[in-house]
Parts: C-alpha cells; sequence; structure tokens
C-alpha cells in the first residue's frame, strides 16, 4: 500500500539530485514529510539500483560527476507551465535572459511526449502577455551578473543614474530581484562601502574580474529586513 507513495518519491528524488550540486538528507526529510532514517533507506535503494550516488561526508549526496540519466518527463499540466513561462519571459526586457530561457526551453521541448508537442505549439500561440507591449530590450547584461553571483566575482560597472550621474563602481554581487518589470541588482559598492540596489538597464558597461570576494554572510531575506524595511 506504500509502494505507490515510495516509488513516487525515490523518482523525485532523482530529479532533484539532477538539478542540484547537493541535496542533504535533512533538506530531503523536511521536502517529503518523513524522518532521515527513511531518506537513509531510499538513498540505498537508488544506490543498489544502479543510480551512482556520492555521498560527501558532513555535507549531503550528489550525482557522479558525468552521469547522465534518462530525460525527465513532464506531466502535461507541468508542459502548459513551461510554455506559459516562456512567453512570459520572452517579454523580459534584458536580452541574455530571455534569449538563454528561449534556448532552454527548447532543449526542454525536445524531451516532451510527441502527444504533448502539439498541444505545446497551440498553447505558445494562444498566450500572450501586455507586461512589454513593444517588446523593449534595455539591458543585456542578467547573464553575467547570475555568473558573477555564484562564482563570487568582482564586477566593474559604469552606472548612470535616475538623475544622469555617471559613477564607476567596484561592486560585490549579492543578489538580483525584479520590480515592476525592471531587474535590479543588490551589490555591496566599494565606494559607497554598503549595499546598494542598481537597475540592471541602467549600467553602462559591466566588466567581470578574475578577482573575487568573500561571500556575504547572509540571505537574501536578511537584507530585505536588515536594509530595506531600515
Amino acid at each position: 500500500m506504500n509502494e505507490k507513495p515510495r516509488l513516487s518519491r525515490l523518482t523525485s528524488i532523482i530529479t532533484i539530485l539532477q538539478s542540484k550540486r547537493i541535496v542533504t538528507a535533512r533538506y530531503l526529510a523536511e521536502k517529503y514529510d518523513v524522518s532521515i532514517r527513511t531518506i537513509y533507506r531510499d538513498i540505498r535503494t537508488l544506490e543498489q539500483s544502479g543510480i551512482p550516488i556520492v555521498t560527501e561526508e558532513g555535507k549531503g549526496y550528489s550525482l557522479m560527476e558525468g552521469y547522465q540519466l534518462p530525460p525527465v518527463l513532464f506531466t502535461e499540466n507541468e508542459a502548459n507551465a513551461l510554455i506559459t513561462a516562456e512567453q512570459l519571459i520572452s517579454q523580459n526586457k534584458d536580452i541574455s535572459f530571455s534569449e538563454n530561457y528561449s534556448s532552454a526551453i527548447t532543449k526542454i521541448k525536445s524531451v516532451l511526449k510527441y502527444s504533448q508537442k502539439g498541444k505545446a505549439d497551440l498553447l505558445a500561440n494562444r498566450i500572450y502577455f501586455n507586461t512589454n507591449q513593444n517588446a523593449e530590450k534595455s539591458s543585456n547584461n542578467l547573464m553575467m551578473i547570475q555568473s558573477a553571483i555564484t562564482n563570487f566575482q568582482i564586477l566593474q560597472i559604469e552606472y548612470l543614474s535616475s538623475d544622469k550621474k555617471l559613477t564607476k563602481r567596484i561592486v560585490e554581487p549579492f543578489a538580483v530581484y525584479s520590480i515592476h518589470g525592471n531587474f535590479l541588482l543588490i551589490a555591496f559598492c566599494r565606494l559607497r562601502n554598503n549595499f546598494r540596489a542598481f537597475r540592471i538597464d541602467y549600467i553602462q558597461s559591466l566588466l567581470a574580474t578574475n578577482e573575487t570576494f568573500s561571500p556575504h554572510n547572509m540571505t537574501i531575506q536578511e537584507y530585505f529586513e536588515n536594509y530595506i524595511k531600515k
């Protein structure tokens, strides 16, 4: 009686292992509302079935580097959600973001079942978002900024403020958030010696340096609590 839920959980764990570099037993236990001991049993079951799971002591689990699992199959609702997201993201103002998502969604479509592909094309032609009516593209830096965030790279930027003042900044990128259709970079500005928010479409030039910085010991929620609410 419990085999179907467990089979569903095992399949889901494989999907998570494919999507994350490392996953902890505690994370999986909380996600599926089971005990950590149950997750240990699930991992052993997957290992015995031939999935090469690497256990990193004190860190968690990951898939052996280079191991490829068969393509993930999407339900019709999941496929529809992806197509809807594609139409919304195509309205985004950043060229690098919309182009990379379009490329990614093309690869995702390639693993849809044959019966889903026609429906996906139909749905794509029946969804319209009026958030960026002129399909205006006003920035091309989001992908480089995201890479700098994950690699802790120092960025050199030339920034044109809303009152048309151009300044050169050296920043430690922390996070990105979107408001009113515009992306903002949250970064520690070495010129101001504090965190600042920069509209990405106001960045006139951007250079990712080879210099790295120590990760900021703070979550995005803590940033908002400490800097926005004050």
